[in-house]
């Protein structure tokens, strides 16, 4: 059994979470801030909710997280998107401009029907003439997926 106090509204699996990152106690809570110490879990790699960030600022100022009024709470919401907007994408951490980039050519079927072709360097991505629908005569190699 462990002789660390139980830190209020914490329940097993964050508190796992936070002995991860080096908190243990809710002094340490009360000293970094829950704001703090909510960013620590996250950067860890974890992905707590905001049920804990709510209770590490309960206990914080030692009340049950539910007892927060809505505009703490809100305030709360406000600086975590804030602080992951400063963070930029992870997903697009590979890709940089201007390296390895190509043209893309791209040939659509004018909407009004004449077959003719045009020829454009982008596509505003809002229009989808010349795309067919599965199951329209033609798509595929007549496999048997057609809706008659």
């Amino acid at each position: 059994m462990s002789t660390t106090p139980k830190i209020r509204n914490v329940g097993p699996k964050s508190a796992a979470w936070l002995r991860q990152v080096g908190i243990r106690t809710e002094a340490e809570i009360r000293e970094l801030g829950s704001m703090e110490v909510f960013m620590k879990v996250k950067k860890a790699g974890f992905k707590p909710s905001l049920n804990l960030l709510y209770a590490l600022e309960g206990a914080v100022q030692d009340c049950h997280w539910t007892a927060l009024s809505d505009e703490c709470k809100s305030a709360l919401v406000l600086e975590v998107n804030a602080r992951e907007e400063d963070k930029g994408p992870k997903s697009w951490g590979w890709w940089r401009p201007g390296k390895g980039t190509a043209k893309v050519h791209t040939e659509n079927m004018e909407p009004d029907g004449s077959g003719a072709q045009t020829s454009s360097s982008e596509s505003d991505g809002e229009d989808d003439h010349g795309v067919r629908e599965l199951g329209e005569p033609g798509f595929g190699d007549g496999d048997g997926y057609r809706d008659d």
